[in-house]
């Protein structure tokens, strides 16, 4: 059965200065997470039109993460492996949609709304009763849940940031219930990878992949906040297109140099038999 969660974020902005914020993190997120080894690739970003959601934007991304995953999985994709992101964006509704060509049965799609309260609409993606009892809800506090010491940095901890600018913050304990403004991203993910033997593994992964995802971007997006404060959609997206440009020209070299590096020379030798990963590595 295909793993379904909500994921609830809730952030001490409101809707519309969260719409700037997401905005700024992402693109700024990408950047830095972008290196001659890993990143994201904008393919494109344009504006779009829909019958029952009027005007947003749409986005297709490419997201190069092999070196990123287990042992256990990069046994199987090749060396250059990437993740096509599409999403439609008609705020306050987002739609987003995740796939891999090489891998047929991968799929996760994302459908999210935004709303000005902490969290506490049970049913704000207008789920079916089927759905709604498939679904596991899932809080994420940004201030207060575990993040991985690799990504940890105090000044974007909320339990000690305080804005300059606006003056929120640091996050106390029961924040979300006291805190205002507040808002909440509603996400309701379903995960897939309908591989026999694989499928609960993979699937538990990609979901503490997105989760750990949701918790970083979302206390980054916070603890920039002095440096998006006050930006216009227009100024946002501009900030968006220079950005873009940068982190397709660190992807567009990582793909140049993997290419020349697999061309063989007359004195390299080629293993005859793919190579084998001990249990240990398995593991990881």
């Amino acid at each position: 059965m295909v793993q379904v969660k909500e994921y609830r974020i809730c952030m001490p902005l409101t809707t519309e200065e969260y719409r700037i914020g997401q905005l700024y993190m992402i693109a700024r997120h990408s950047d830095e997470q972008s290196d001659c080894e890993k990143g994201i690739e904008v393919v494109e970003n344009v504006e779009c039109e829909d019958p029952e959601h009027g005007k947003g934007q749409f986005t297709e991304k490419r997201i190069h993460l092999s070196n990123k995953l287990p042992y256990w999985i990069q046994s199987f994709i090749p060396r250059i492996f990437y993740v096509t992101e599409k999403a439609w964006n008609y705020y306050p509704l987002t739609m987003t949609e995740y796939t891999c060509s090489f891998i047929p049965k991968f799929q996760i799609s994302i459908k999210t709304r935004y709303e000005n309260n902490n969290g506490n609409m049970e049913n704000c993606l207008g789920l079916s009763p089927v759905e709604l009892a498939q679904r596991e809800v899932d809080f994420i506090d940004i201030a207060y849940d575990e993040i991985s010491a690799k990504h940890y940095k105090e000044e974007e901890d909320p339990k000690f940031f305080q804005s300059k600018v606006t003056g929120r913050g640091p996050l106390v304990e029961g924040w979300r219930d006291t805190v205002q403004p507040i808002m909440c991203s509603y996400k309701l993910v379903h995960a897939s990878f309908e591989v026999w033997g694989m499928q609960t593994r993979v699937e538990d992964y990609i979901h503490r992949c997105i989760r750990d995802i949701l918790l970083l971007g979302h206390r980054q997006a916070f603890a920039w906040i002095d440096e998006w404060y006050g930006m216009t959609l227009e100024d946002v997206r501009q900030y968006e297109l220079k950005m873009h440009a940068k982190t397709n020209e660190k992807i567009q070299q990582r793909v140049q140099d993997n290419t020349n590096q697999d061309v063989p020379s007359p004195k390299t030798s080629v293993p005859s038999s793919p190579v084998s990963m001990s249990p240990s590595q398995a593991s990881n």
